[in-house]
Order: structure tokens, then sequence, then C-alpha cells
């Protein structure tokens, strides 16, 4: 095989990247990470009413830095020998835009108007739809949710257009469709110039917009007419057709092979959701729940079409044919937060320690600012050291997750997160190891959904940042469900997934399991449970469930 290489580009919630790849052995070149400026500074969004929104400016910025980044480091000769480009993104992240499919935030009237701009898969502003979609569905014969778990989430495609639609009439005048930011980006790279041209991938399409060969496509017109008049219409000016992500979406255009110093000739591939191809890049096995383990999880699981298509999997993100493996069926779960979770205690901690440095009489600013950026990055890692060492006890502190809602099983973004068991003896090493418990008790109510449907869950991979940085915890997710779970070495699953995609998109591997196994990087680490533990975490997984259920509205004892 004649020398090529790919680049794979991983838009996360705080950051995108992008990897230069060898498609011959999977080795990287290069990579470069550009954190989103506006994002970074809060901006259009606002927390307490779960709005989360960030700008196309980010994500066009972020592609063309990181890319060229990555080519200026590989050396002057890497540019002639790259083929393809793939990209995956966080979702369901959709926006509005013209005929042009231009999202209106890129035009001058729109650009600083949060409800024209990508609504991030953590907005939650459209809990009130997704609940009237759910009630809406059970008028038709047809079943349009039996492939989405049974529940439509207020963090996907149409509950989201439905609320911008709703609230904003500027929007409402301006939008001629919507796309998700998996397949913009390609469309954006190859110089789309009508949205009804661009090619949908069959990752958001299944998961998040109902589309299904079952019925056609999406839904008909009268599901959503009937559904709000505001709709009307709208399905026509969206897809029929849909792609996996081994197939092309174009070339490099004119204007972006300029921009990169990149030829014409080069493919942009088929877009797809962060996780999906990222339990590619972590070279996903049939029955494996591939975890990929950030700010939220995103579980993987895929099988062979003629073991599970029959089933139907209930509660979960959906089950999608393609999705993940061309030909295999691939299923979706997750939890809406998990590295959200420590983060946000980090945040408690430290946000008001970094305030009162500020404020000191003893220190000058620049050592302030030191002192907060080394306990940010400290914290987390000493007090989980620290809950290592703590007995455990079945009276100790006990939470649940639902910091953001509850992604599955049962989706419900109405939920809250709840810390019970509180005394004068509970400090933060104890709160935290109760957080991280409750993490892990989420991600087994999910295997327990996949098993009680009749679809097995034979091991676990994980997959992200908090799967290689943090082997307490991983070590709990194995005592918890007590499986073992093996640890990717790639530190970039998703980037080198979109990698894998973009050397079958090119020809270069004529299956994605051909490019997976000549790519993939193997694993460098894994946790077995301890047998010793198993009673303790049993126990407390059920006072996990009886607390779950004490505190959500309608007394759902699922999770």
């Amino acid at each position: 095989m004649s020398t090529s290489f790919v680049i794979g580009v991983d838009y996360g919630t705080d950051s995108v990247r992008s990897v230069l790849v060898d498609t011959c052995n999977g080795q990287e070149l290069a990579s470069a990470v550009f954190h989103y400026p506006r994002w970074r500074d809060g901006l259009y969004c606002d927390a307490a009413s779960s709005q989360f929104r960030q700008h196309p400016l980010d994500y066009i910025e972020g592609l063309e830095t990181t890319i060229s980044e990555c080519l200026k480091l590989a050396g002057p000769a890497a540019a002639a020998q790259v083929k393809a480009i793939s990209i995956d993104t966080t979702g369901s992240t959709p926006v509005a835009v013209n005929q042009a499919g231009i999202p209106l935030a890129l035009l001058p009237e729109f650009e600083q108007h949060p409800n024209a701009m990508f609504v991030l898969w953590k907005d939650h502003t459209a809990i009130k739809e997704a609940a009237e979609i759910n009630q809406h569905a059970t008028r038709f014969p047809t079943n349009y949710l039996k492939y989405v778990g049974g529940i439509y989430s207020s963090e996907w495609f149409w509950a989201k257009a439905l609320h911008i639609l709703r609230v904003d009439p500027a929007v409402r005048a301006a939008a001629y469709s919507w796309v998700e930011h998996c397949d913009w980006i390609p469309f954006l790279l190859s110089g789309g110039t009508n949205i009804n041209q661009l090619r949908r991938g069959i990752c958001s399409a299944g998961h998040k917009a109902l589309w299904a060969a079952e019925w056609g496509g999406l839904p008909p017109n009268e599901f959503f007419k009937t559904l709000d008049p505001l709709l009307d219409g709208l399905v026509s000016r969206l897809f029929d057709t849909v792609y996996t992500a081994d197939q092309a979406a174009g070339n490099l255009s004119d204007e972006w092979a300029a921009r990169l110093g990149l030829s014409t000739r080069v493919i942009v591939g088929i877009g797809a959701f962060d996780a999906h191809m990222g339990a590619v890049g972590g070279q996903i096995e049939p029955y494996h729940l591939s975890k990929v383990m950030g700010t939220s999880t995103c579980d993987m699981l895929v099988a062979p079409m003629e073991e599970v298509q029959d089933i139907l999997v209930r509660g979960i993100c959906g089950q999608v044919p393609g999705s993940v493996i061309p030909g295999m069926m691939g299923m979706e779960a997750g939890q809406s937060a998990f590295g959200d979770t420590y983060a946000w205690f980090r945040k408690m901690i430290t946000q008001p320690v970094g305030k009162l440095l500020k404020c000191s009489t003893f220190i000058d600013a620049p050592l302030a600012e030191k002192l907060e950026q080394e306990l940010n990055e400290k914290l987390i890692r000493e007090l989980s050291a620290e809950a290592a060492q703590l007995p455990l006890s079945e009276q100790d502190e006990l939470a649940i997750d639902w910091l953001n809602g509850r992604r599955t099983p049962d989706a419900d973004q109405r939920l809250k997160a709840t810390i019970t068991g509180l005394h004068l003896g509970s400090d933060a090493a104890r709160i935290l190891k109760a957080l991280i418990e409750s993490t892990c008790f989420g991600a087994k109510a999910i295997v327990d959904r996949f098993t009680s449907e009749g679809v097995p869950v034979k091991g676990l991979i994980g997959l992200g940042g908090v799967a290689k940085k943090s082997p307490y915890i991983m070590q709990v997710m194995a005592d918890v469900m007590q499986m073992p779970i093996r640890i990717h070495k790639s530190e970039q699953t998703c980037a080198a997934g979109a990698a894998m995609f973009a050397a079958t998109a090119a020809g270069i591997y004529n299956r994605v399991e051909d490019a997976m196994q000549a790519m993939g990087q193997g694993f460098d680490a894994e946790y077995h449970p301890r047998t010793a533990t198993a009673t303790y975490y049993r126990n407390r997984f059920e006072q996990y469930k009886k607390l779950g259920a004490f505190t959500a509205p309608s007394g759902d004892s699922e999770n």
C-alpha cells in the first residue's frame, strides 16, 4: 500500500481536535486542539435555564486552525498525501439554516442571537416540546418512537427545532431548514450552497430525527403538522435519503482546499456523532458496550442484524442499522452527566476559593491565578485517591447522578440529582465517593436494561478522558458492573474513528472493519472486578434505585 494519510476531526463539547493519521497502521502523525473561545467565555449560555448554545464561528475557526496546525507539524510533504477528511460531532446539536445552508448566526442580523446558533446536545430548554411529542405519538397507529426506545428526548432534533420556532419569531421567519452539526461540517467543507443537496448521515437521522426505512424516511408531514402547525411543511425541506459514514459527502471545495493547503481531490466523508465514530476508533466488538466517557457518556453496542432485528430495547437512544458499523445494528444509550458531575463538584469547591484568592492581601494576582489553576488540576485526582482508601459501608453517603437529567434508561430531563446520608463527618472525599458511585450505578442501570430486553452485554470497553485518567473511577465501574472493563490505548478514539471512516470513504479500505483492524491501536489497561466488593455494590445499587424512585416526580423506579 502506498503512503496515504487521512484527517479525523472530533468536535467535542469544549474543543475540536484534528489528527493526521497514517492509513497503513493508524499511527498519529500530528494532532492539534482548539478550545472554542466564545464557549469558553460562557457566551450565549444560561446554565440555570439549561440553555447551551454554540456559535458556528467557534466551529469554523477551530476546523481551519487544527487542520492547518496538523499539516504544519507533519512537515511540507504531508499535505500531498492526504486523501480524505471525516468528522464527528456532539449530538443532537442542530441549527436553523437558510436555503443556502448557512446557519443563521453567520448572517449579520443574527450574529449575536442565541436561538440562531447551534443548540448543543446538553441544552434542555425543549423539555415541554419533548413531552408533547411523546404524548402526540400515542395518537398514531404507527409507533414513530419505536426505534428510539419509545421516548423522545429534549436533547434531540425535533424538540429543539420546535422550541426555537415557538419562542423566536425572527428565527422562525428566516429559517428554511434545520441541520445537525455532524451533517453541516461536511457540507461546509465540500462547498455546499443548497441545503436540499446536503447528504445527511443515517447516524443523526435515525437516532435523533425519527428517520426509519420502515416508514420510508421521516414521519409524514401530518404527524408534525398536527403536533404544531409551525412544523407544517418542514419535512419537505429536510431529507428522505440518508448515508452511512463510510460514504463520501463530496470533495474538498476550492475555497477550503486553498484555506487548508490541500487538494480538491481530497474526499470529505459523511459525518456522524462522536460516540459512534469513537466506538469504531476504540475497536468495538459485537455485544461489547463501548463507553465513551467524557462530559456525558454515550454507550454504543453493535450486533449482527439477523440476531437483533426483531428486538426493540425500551428506553435507549435508538437502534439504527448502520449507524456505527454499516451492515450491523447500532444501539445507543448513555448518561447526561458523567465527567460533568465531577466538574460540577470541583467547580463548587474551587470557584469560591479562586475568588477569595484574587481578593487576598497576601499574594498578587498572577500567583492567585496560578494557585487556582493548580487547585483545579489536582482536586479530583487527590480526592479520588483519598476516596479510594475509605472503608465501604452501606450507611455511606448516597447520590443520584441526574445533575443534567437522565438520558437512559427512559429519558427524563426533568429529573434532578440527590445526595443523602450527610452528617458532620461528611467531607469532600466522602461526597466525591458517593458521586462516583452514582455515575457507575447509572451505567449499570443501562447494562441491566439491555440485558432485560434480550440484548446481552458481554464486555465493556472504556474510551475517553475519564477512562484514561481516572483509575479509581474505572475500578469502581468494574466493581459495580462485576465485569472487566478494557481501556483503549488511543487518547483520541473519536478522532481516530473519524480517520478510519475517512480511509474507508476514500476507498483505501473496502469496509470500516478492515480500517479498524489495520489502524486500531489496541488496549493498554484492564480493570477486573474485586469479588470482595460485590455484596457492597449490589446492595448499594438497590439503595440507589430506591432513592431514585423516591425522588423522581413520577415515582419512576426503572433506574
